[in-house]
């Protein structure tokens, strides 16, 4: 609240007249110093007393606007002003908005005192504010690129997974193979769809992804190609990031506290990439755990009391402690702590072990790719263009909301309880999170198929995916190294292959 007009009454006169505040010194009301009286006889009177039963009072806060880092070039430091909101604007944003402000720019200043240098700071005066949160309007999907996704899936209607793998490909293109990475990566982006119980509890549709690899394994490229699919992206890194930068930073600017929005609140709706994770603090990992769950941030800070949304994707890549031990844990190895891991849908280990004949393929790809730039651009022929993966991606997310049928739901409820069974090393990973895991990456493979129904082929995928994240494998006797894993030539073969060792897996514990 600030004081609006304050009304004096002249003692000579009587006369009562109102004095508005500054806004240029910060709202302090000047005292009157002459009577504005305008009858016959002038009134020269200095002297006047306050109406106290006639001072008004008027909603005022202050918000701090910065640059878009997403409009800015690379190496440009976002700027940021002061904008001034009353009345009905007040409270109607938060930090971390993407807000359009339309106002009026004025100067202030500090009250003039002598021998005091009087600065003159900028300052926005707001007449209407926009959010656009909820505004896609960097990705235009028109009526034709729509009949291409459905003339590509009636074209692959026989063989569908040659299908997805033909949109998977698309994904990194310049790193040859990696198979379950990418399948992973189009999972989460995609994500599920989120529920409401009937008492009001959100469950989150997001998923979240975690690489742990060695070096050289291609997990900061993952990143970076995922924050550009993505229409809201945050790239950070663990050793540069503390706690109040991933979350919210409370700031002391002339004389009153102000929130500064992190990484996560900023990646709010979109996607937040966390690279070096390993290289953070303790106590700044635990910051995350409400921010990836619960999706809210709880501040508490200089009388500061408010809850921020973080409706984000979390997508970490850390190296592990030293060489990977299989027979260790995942905690162990990663000196990541139990709760933080169970929130990652899928973490896929990448270990560079030395496999001569994996070594001469990779080896000849990227030689191949290096002489093909120099003559043509056929070796990018067939795979889908960066523009046209945005706009799949955002298309089913927006279109398709999954729902399980009866066989999907047996395959998974079969090997939820098999895992809780066997969960000797994997304690961290089989909780009833990794049950909520499985429902989002099955309908996150649904959306991908072009589907509205979550069928036995995405319960089974989703399967392979965490199968691929645990340590020990308790359904498939070889899930095989992720950093190795390749695109098969016929896949609804292969497929057909695993989902009889699955279902006869699950048929013989059950």
């Amino acid at each position: 609240m600030v004081e609006g007009d304050r009304t004096f009454e002249c003692r000579k006169c009587k006369h009562r007249f109102k004095v508005s505040p500054e806004l240029e010194t910060g709202n302090s009301v000047p005292k009157p110093t002459s009577c504005p009286s305008q009858k016959q006889k002038y009134c020269e009177s200095t002297s006047f007393q306050l109406v106290e039963e006639n001072i008004a009072c008027h909603d005022y806060q202050e918000i701090k606007i910065q640059e878009s880092t997403q409009v800015l070039d690379v190496g440009a430091i976002p700027r940021s002003m002061p904008v001034i909101l009353k009345d009905d604007l007040v409270d109607i944003v938060k930090a971390g908005d993407d807000v359009i402000v339309t106002g009026i720019l004025t100067a202030r200043w500090s009250s003039v005192m002598k021998d005091v240098r009087c600065d003159l700071d900028p300052i926005f005066v707001a007449n209407h504010v926009r959010r656009t949160n909820e505004l896609k309007s960097d990705i235009n999907i028109p009526d034709d690129t729509i009949m291409e996704f459905k003339q590509f899936w009636s074209d692959f209607g026989d063989t569908p997974l040659k299908g997805r793998n033909a949109i998977l490909k698309a994904i990194c293109p310049q790193i040859f193979g990696l198979f379950t990475v990418k399948l992973a990566v189009a999972l989460t982006l995609i994500g599920g769809v989120q529920h409401v119980d009937a008492s009001g509890t959100k469950v989150r549709g997001e998923s979240h992804l975690l690489l742990v690899g060695d070096p050289g394994t291609g997990k900061s490229q993952f990143l970076k190609f995922a924050a550009k699919l993505s229409n809201r992206s945050v790239i950070t890194t663990g050793l540069g990031s503390t706690s109040a930068g991933l979350t919210v930073t409370a700031v002391k600017d002339s004389g009153e506290w102000m929130l500064e929005a992190g990484a996560l609140v900023l990646a709010d709706g979109g996607l937040c990439c966390i690279d070096e994770f390993d290289s953070m603090r303790e106590h700044d990992r635990a910051t995350i755990h409400e921010a990836m769950e619960q999706q809210t941030i709880s501040i508490a800070k200089a009388g500061l009391v408010t809850t921020l949304s973080t409706r984000t994707i979390v997508f970490g890549a850390t190296n592990p402690k030293g060489h990977y031990d299989p027979d260790l844990s995942l905690s162990v190895n990663t000196t990541l702590s139990g709760p933080l891991i169970s929130r990652f849908d899928i973490v896929l280990v990448l270990l560079d072990t030395k496999n001569p004949e994996w070594d001469a393929i990779v080896s000849s790809h990227i030689l191949a790719e290096a002489i093909a730039e120099k003559g043509s651009d056929e070796n990018l022929q067939g795979i889908w263009t960066l523009t046209m993966l945005r706009r799949y991606i955002h298309y089913v997310k927006a279109s398709f909301k999954p729902v399980l049928t009866k066989e999907a739901e047996k395959v998974i409820s079969s090997y939820y309880q098999l895992q809780r069974r066997s969960a000797a090393q994997n304690a961290a990973r089989t909780t009833v999170r990794m049950l909520e895991s499985l429902i989002r990456l099955a309908q996150a493979h649904a959306r991908l198929m072009f589907r509205n129904e979550v069928i036995q082929l995405d319960a089974i995928t989703a399967i392979l995916c965490i199968e691929s994240s645990m340590t020990t494998s308790a359904i498939v006797d070889s899930v095989g190294n992720a950093l190795h894993s390749n695109f098969t030539e016929n896949p609804d073969q292969e497929y057909a292959e695993q989902e009889r060792t699955i279902l006869d897996t699950l048929n013989s514990d059950a």
